[in-house]
C-alpha cells in the first residue's frame, strides 16, 4: 500500500461519507419547506418520505459508525492542537446527533399517533406510545437537534474549506470521493 494511498479514507468510509451527508442535506431542506406546508396530499408525501430519508440516515449511521469502530482511519494531519480537539469534538457531536435527530423524530411521529412505514412497506414499531403531549413536548426538540446538527455541518465543512484553501494541507483530498493526483503525506 503507497502512503498516498494510506493516507486516504477507505473507499467504504467515503462512501458512507457523502451518503449520510447528502441523505442529511436533502431531508434537512425538505423538513423546513413541508413544516410550513398547509395539511394537504403533497405535505403528507414529504412528511412520509422525511420520515423514511430519517430511517434511512439512522441506518447509514449504525453502518458508518460500525465501520469507524472496526477500521482505523488515516492519521491526523498535523495541526495546532486546538484543531485536532475542536475536530474530534465535533466529529463525536455529529456521529450523536446523526443517531439523535432521526430518533427524536421517529419519538416524535410515535407519540403524535402517526407511524413509521419504511417506504410504505416495512411498518416499524412505535418507539414511544402515543400521547399528544408528549408529541407536543418532542417536536421542537427534532427542530433543534436538527439546527444543531445543521451548524456543526456548517462548521465541518468550513474547517474542510479552511484546510483545503488556507492550510493547503490537502486534508480534503482525503474524503473526497475522486481520487486526487497527489495526497500530501501527514
Amino acid at each position: 500500500m503507497t502512503s498516498a494511498h494510506a493516507a486516504r479514507y477507505h473507499p467504504v468510509a467515503i462512501a458512507l461519507h457523502w451518503l449520510l451527508a447528502a441523505a442529511i442535506t436533502v431531508s434537512f431542506g425538505v423538513g423546513l419547506y413541508m413544516a410550513d406546508l398547509p395539511v394537504s396530499p403533497q405535505r403528507l408525501k414529504l412528511f412520509n418520505w422525511h420520515k423514511w430519508a430519517g430511517i434511512t440516515i439512522l441506518t447509514l449511521s449504525a453502518l458508518r459508525l460500525l465501520w469507524r469502530l472496526t477500521h482505523r482511519p488515516p492519521a491526523d494531519l498535523p495541526m495546532p492542537g486546538w484543531q485536532r480537539s475542536a475536530a474530534h469534538a465535533t466529529h463525536q457531536a455529529l456521529y450523536l446527533l446523526f443517531f439523535l435527530v432521526p430518533l427524536v423524530g421517529w419519538a416524535y411521529s410515535s407519540a403524535a399517533g402517526f407511524p413509521v412505514v419504511v417506504y410504505g412497506v416495512l411498518p416499524l414499531p412505535d418507539f414511544v406510545p402515543a400521547d399528544k403531549a408528549l408529541a407536543e413536548a418532542i417536536k421542537p426538540w427534532h427542530g433543534r437537534l436538527a439546527w444543531l446538527l445543521a451548524t456543526l455541518v456548517l462548521m465541518h465543512v468550513g474547517a474542510a474549506l479552511k484546510h483545503h484553501f488556507v492550510d493547503r494541507d490537502r486534508l480534503l483530498a482525503r474524503m473526497w470521493p475522486l481520487r486526487a493526483r497527489k495526497v500530501a503525506q501527514p
